[in-house]
């Protein structure tokens, strides 16, 4: 009896459901923390040097192949479905296990990774001269350095192998420098020239197109533009004069080497990204690797269809494009909301309006990408470039997808959210402080901008905090709206208006769609696809920290006010 009375108060008093809410948010912490984990280890792995192996592969009834490459992963398979699959294998075994190899190669071979069945493979061996050369084509190489071309004679014959290899990597260092000049001038000098020639020509058109001017008038104005010009070109030439130096000392140097079915092939040193021996590195050496590779993908530009190289621009647009939205979303969200709460009658119209300010938190994002590509792009952008950029038309400058229209359609899409969280804000304010305003003389205007807004501030930060938080990782409306696959220029850099609101960009979002569901090579992007979005997901949390410390602030500021 006094079990069953216990039992009844622990009920009534509710503490199953506090265990229950309690075992909701553990299972929640573990499941984010174990996604975590997956993109850490998935996606930050695939920077590190792995060993490379070297075994004999022999078939049934088939011809004996050596392969060469890294053990991705292994996996268990039904041995039935290999049967099904024509492959005989005698064994009591229901599974047998198979390992993914990442052969390289694919200039040679035609594919990048290939499995092999763990019962065939045999004399297995690690030699320290096999060499891992990443390329900026057809990936990465795996194979032994035979020689070393210099303008297509063969250098250090009779050397031994440890000074050829030196060799080999005083070349790569060389020519690595020398990249280096070549995009420097390639993407910032000539690019600077390429586009103040663009808007000496657009300014030529202008003054073609200019009615209010004399033909004397315009025949000066376009002199003066034709000098210009002309000054231009001969920069021109002579950095293309250099460019032809640079590039011609580039291609100067090729190394020879082997693949595992015998053949030699000769790779420019151009091509080359880094060379290196993981056989024989040491853990200190191989850190060195795989922090240079990962800065690598932090700071470069993509290559191979972004399965390669790096995501810096799509690192750029994203931050770029969340600050902009939220510079847009925060100040008419407030005003909004200061409206509704604070001037608007409350009665049917409003509540009707709140209505469809909560109704729009819930439209698909895409919608709001068709409407931001319909009205922003085709009839806004279309108009602004008739009345302000009539030179360079038919080629539109506003009237196509870019990074502003992007940043105002996700500025739409989060708009309700900064509304209804500022307007609880607004609603916790006690109306004795308002009271207390107008008896000392202060206008409503004074009091809501001096009293009233500064203690609704952290909501509104709150309500910025999931604007970003939600802004950050949608794909779907940017895909009409301004996102690419590939766009290295920056929409910001040093030439006027140094930041290029008509420009398309990349996405870290979309870049994740891109080469986890777009790219020809499936096996080389999937690393790519969890540490882009392990990246993503702290790009996320630092912004959203950034504003809950501002929140914070704003908080310990006010709390006085509150009391």
């Amino acid at each position: 009896m006094y079990r069953q009375k216990t039992m009844r108060q622990w009920l009534r008093d509710g503490e199953p459901f506090i265990w229950i809410n309690a075992g909701a948010v553990s299972i929640s912490v573990v499941a984010v923390v174990a996604l975590l984990l997956l993109l850490v280890v998935k996606g930050f792995g695939h920077f590190w040097p792995s060993d490379v192996l070297e075994a004999d592969y022999t078939v049934p009834g088939e011809t004996p192949i050596l392969i060469i490459g890294e053990i991705v992963e292994t996996e268990s398979v039904a041995l039935s479905q290999l049967h099904a699959a024509g492959i005989s294998i005698e064994s009591d075994r229901l599974y047998v296990d198979r390992s993914l190899v990442k052969q390289g190669n694919r200039d040679v071979t035609g594919t990048d990774f290939s499995w092999v069945i763990e019962d065939f493979v045999s004399n297995r061996r690690y030699p320290e001269k096999l060499m891992t050369v990443e390329r900026r084509e057809w990936g990465n190489f795996y194979g032994y350095l035979v020689a070393i071309k210099e303008s297509g004679v063969f250098i250090g014959e009779s050397k031994n192998a440890g000074d050829q290899w030196q060799i080999l990597q005083q070349r790569v260092d060389r020519a690595l420098a020398i990249q280096a000049k070549i995009k420097d001038i390639e993407k910032d000098t000539i690019g600077s020239i390429n586009y103040k020639m663009e808007r000496l020509r657009l300014a030529a058109r202008g003054v073609e197109l200019d009615e209010g001017q004399t033909v004397q008038e315009q025949e000066i104005l376009l002199a003066d533009i034709g000098a210009e010009r002309a000054e231009l070109e001969l920069q021109y030439q002579s950095l293309q004069e250099n460019l032809g130096n640079l590039y011609k000392a580039i291609n100067r140097d090729s190394f020879i080497a082997r693949t595992m079915n015998g053949s030699e092939i000769e790779i420019p040193i151009a091509l080359i990204v880094r060379a290196y021996r993981s056989n024989s590195m040491g853990v200190f050496q191989k850190l060195a690797i795989y922090f240079d590779r990962l800065w690598e993908f932090l700071s470069d530009d993509p290559r191979e269809a972004n399965t390669e190289g790096g995501i810096f621009p799509a690192i750029f647009g994203t931050v770029m494009m969340v600050m902009l939205m939220a510079v847009m979303v925060t100040p008419f969200g407030v005003m909004a909301a200061v409206y509704l709460r604070e001037y608007a009658n409350q009665g049917l119209m409003t509540r009707i309006v709140r209505i469809a300010v909560n109704n729009l938190a819930g439209v698909p994002s895409i919608v709001y990408g068709v409407f931001g590509l319909g009205f922003f792009v085709y009839f806004l952008g279309a108009e602004i470039d008739k009345q302000l950029f009539e030179e360079a038309l038919p080629a539109p400058t506003f009237g196509t997808p870019g990074l502003l229209w992007a940043s105002l359609t996700l500025a739409l899409l989060t708009l309700p959210v900064v509304i209804v969280s500022t307007e609880e804000g607004l609603s916790r304010i006690p109306r004795s402080m308002r009271e207390s305003s107008f008896a000392l003389g202060a206008t409503k205007a004074e009091t809501l901008w001096r009293i009233v807004l500064p203690m609704a501030s952290p909501a509104m930060m709150t309500g910025l905090i999931l604007a970003v938080a939600r802004a950050a990782g949608e794909v779907a409306p940017l895909m009409l709206v301004g996102v690419v696959k590939l766009a290295p220029s920056l929409p910001m850099d040093g030439n006027y208006p140094y930041l290029h609101l008509d420009q398309k960009f990349m996405h870290l979002g979309f870049h994740i769609f891109d080469v986890g569901f777009q790219s020809p090579n499936v096996e080389a992007a999937r690393p790519l696809v969890y540490a882009t979005a392990l990246l993503l997901v702290i790009i996320i949390a630092l912004l959203n920290f950034g504003a809950v410390a501002l929140r914070n602030q704003l908080r310990e500021k006010y709390k006085s006010l509150d009391m």
